[in-house]
Formats: structure tokens, sequence, C-alpha cells
């Protein structure tokens, strides 16, 4: 299924085969994110990942990086986290050669010419502009904001925009290089593919004499919440963005199970009692989900909708009380069921690519303590019983863990205050 290796360097090497495909994915990791920096240079890391596409030694523009890759059809990104980094190359099989080629010259010899930076503070700045102006994605933004307070992970991946213009090349060149390094690194291979081909490239690549470095390290959130928290971004909108939700848990606690198959049985498809309830009967929305995000220390379960401003108190209530009928009458076994068939399913069609496959094995490698294979991790959500699912909704939906996001024409946290209670 995957194999393990590890270069002399440190690098940790992730080879998953996948057959009847003819495409391969390279997919470079770093354990750095957001929660990894300093207040005084929040969104470094988002920024030192525009940068690595900016030009290296070898290939010194941006052009010359992407008419490579272009010239193949081969597919690129890369992405920024709180809590990792990452840059991935999608080509042909017999492409993969290039795909080593191009990661390791990004990542480890890019120049980060001043003239770059200058011209990706603007880029930053608009990009940071078109996700305040998307409601749908910034109330996220500001939901964890409100439940990791006085934390690295409640602050921006993308940093404040004054502090984007301003932070200085020796600022970012020194975090870069205090992380970017061979045994920081976890390279994932996943579909067609030589493995004796694969080793002979990530050591002719990435396997550069080991550097003495210190391995990231972040401040582990502490859980304070004594009572409901509110936050309100006011914009004049038709439809008001909602996050509603509660602390949950670290990546590697095994409630999460149970966690899985509750949020979809309350807002997982559009079968879930939230869809049913909230949109179906009621009207009230055009999207309602549920939806969690797992840190190596803490997470979050929350319920997203765009919901109409004039029932917006009537929404809320609904929501709440769904969430408690879970609480307070658990989930029938019918439900179990079917929300146990739709996450297996789900995953058999998720990781039918190798961009997701190289994904699903390689963050577990870098985030977790043991990597599961895909019919282990379903081995362990069929194991959940009717009990475990009620006894996390016990756990988590208590009045004092609620936290409320909203994005509209609304100014006075006062009139929501009462809302919030289960």
């Amino acid at each position: 299924m995957y194999k393990k290796q590890k270069l002399s360097n440190g690098l940790r090497l992730i080879t998953a085969p996948l057959k009847d495909t003819k495409a391969v994915t390279v997919l470079v990791l770093f354990p750095v994110g957001s929660r990894h920096e300093t207040k005084e240079i929040n969104g470094v890391s988002h920024f030192i990942e525009h940068l690595m596409f900016k030009g290296t030694q070898k290939r010194p523009t941006s052009l010359d990086l992407t008419k490579a890759l272009d010239a193949v059809g081969a597919e690129y990104n890369a992405f920024t986290s709180k809590d990792h980094t990452g840059y991935y190359i999608k080509a042909a099989s017999e492409n993969i050669e290039l795909a080593f080629d191009i990661l390791s010259d990004m990542v480890l010899n890019s120049t980060f010419k001043s003239e770059e930076i200058e011209k990706e503070r603007g880029v930053i700045v608009e990009e940071i502009n078109m996700y305040e102006d998307n409601p749908m994605i910034f109330i996220q933004t500001l939901f964890e904001e409100i439940i990791f307070p006085n934390s690295a992970l409640g602050r921006w991946i993308s940093g404040p925009k004054e502090l984007i213009k301003n932070i200085s090349r020796d600022k970012i060149i020194s975090y870069r290089d205090s992380h970017y390094f061979p045994g920081n690194m976890v390279v994932t291979v996943a579909g067609n593919f030589s493995e004796k081909k694969v080793k002979i490239l990530a050591n002719k690549y990435f396997g550069q004499k080991a550097q003495n470095k210190v391995k990231p390290k972040f401040d582990t959130f502490v859980l304070n919440q004594k009572s409901p928290q509110i936050k309100l971004n006011y914009k004049e909108t038709e439809q008001v963005q909602l996050c509603l939700g509660t602390p949950a848990y670290a990546l590697d606690d095994p409630r999460n199970y149970p966690l899985y198959l509750l949020g979809v049985i309350l807002g997982g498809n559009m079968s879930s009692r939230l869809f049913a309830s909230v949109r179906e009967d009621q009207g009230l929305a055009y999207y309602i989900r549920a939806d969690m995000a797992h840190y190596q220390d803490t997470g979050s379960f929350l319920v997203q909708a765009g919901i109409d401003k004039k029932r917006i108190k009537e929404a809320i209530t609904l929501i709440l009380s769904e969430l408690k009928k879970t609480a307070t009458g658990g989930v029938t076994e019918k439900e179990l069921e079917d929300a146990k068939n739709f996450l297996r399913g789900k995953l058999v069609l998720d990781l039918e690519d190798c961009e997701s496959y190289a994904d699903w094995f390689g963050k577990q490698e870098l985030l977790s303590k043991k990597i599961l294979k895909p019919d282990e991790k379903i081995k362990k959500i069929f194991s959940v019983r009717k009990s475990d699912v009620q006894k996390v909704a016990q756990e988590l939906f208590v009045n004092k863990n609620l936290n409320l996001a909203l994005i509209g024409p609304f100014k006075e946290e006062a009139e929501f205050v009462d809302l919030l209670k289960f």
C-alpha cells in the first residue's frame, strides 16, 4: 500500500503506488505554517509559499519554472495552512524526474530577489482583499479568531496587510532558512512509478548534506472558554454568513471517529438533519453544512450556513435545537449505518486520484503519530456505536462552548447573546 523510507539527511520519503493510472504526484510538505510564527511576522509562511514560484538560480524567472511544467501539461500548485505548507506537481508518469527537479529547485534554491518580493507584496494584499470580499470563505477565518483566542491559531494565515507591505527581505529569508531543510521535509510520491527510480531521484534532487536546524515549535493551545463568544463583521448583505460551533478534539484523538459520523448525520450531505430542517422544511438557508478542523493539540466542530438576514435568529435557534437533539436523544441505528456507508463511499472516491492519495499519506506522516491506511480508517469508523456518537455530542454541545461568527448587517452582539444556549 505504501512504503516509508528515510534518507541519510533526515528527509522522509513516502511512496504510495496506485494501479490503473498513468499519472504521478510528487508532494513536498513542511511542518510549518502561521501557528509557528510570532505576531511580528504573521503571514511570512504564506509569503514564502508565493516566493517559491518566483525564480531560482537555475531557472531565474517565474516563467522559466511554469513554462517547463506547462510544456508537459502538468498541474502544479502550493498551499499554506496554520500548521503546514505544501508544494506539488502532478504529471504524466514519464515526467516524474521533471517534477522532482523543479520541486527541489524551488524549495531549496529559490533566490527571493528583492524586486520579486516587492511585486509579490501587492499580489498578497489583493489575495487578502479577495478573501475579505468573499463572506463564505472569510467567515471561517473569523470563526477561528474567536474559538482560538490569544493564540497563533486564531491569526490569519495570510497575515495583516500592513505587515505584508513592510516585512523585510532579511526576516523572510531567515524564517525560510530556519525551516526549509531536508530533515524537516516529507516527500510523498503517489501514482504510477518505479520504486527504484523514485529512490534514485529522491537522493539525486533532495539528498544534499544534512544541516543542523531546529524543528518548528508552537505554543500548545489551552482551552479556557467559560461562556459563549460572539464575533460580528458588519457588511450590508442580503444573506448572512454564519459559523456556529464549539471546540473539539486534537488530530489523533480517537473521539474524532464518532465526531466524523455526527458531522455527517447533522450536516454532511443533502439528507442530513440540518439540511432537512433548516433548508427543506423551513427554507431558511440555501446551503448549510457541518464541518470540523483538527490540529495536533486541538480542534473545532462547526455549522456553516448562508441565512436569510430577516430570519437569522430563527435559524440560530433551529440549528441549536438540532444539535441538542443529538446530545439528549442520540442518533438512530439507521442514521449511523448510513453515515458509515457515506464516509466509506466518499473516501473511495476521494482516493481515486493520485494527488489526493499523496495528500492522504503525506499529511499523516507530517502531522499524525501514525499513518492509517484507508481500510484501517474505515474499520475504526465502522466500530463506532450509537452511544459513542451521543457521548461526543454531550461533551461538545454545552452552553459555555458555543461560538458564533456572523457576517451581515448587524452591529450589536447583545442581539444574539440570549440565543446562545441549548
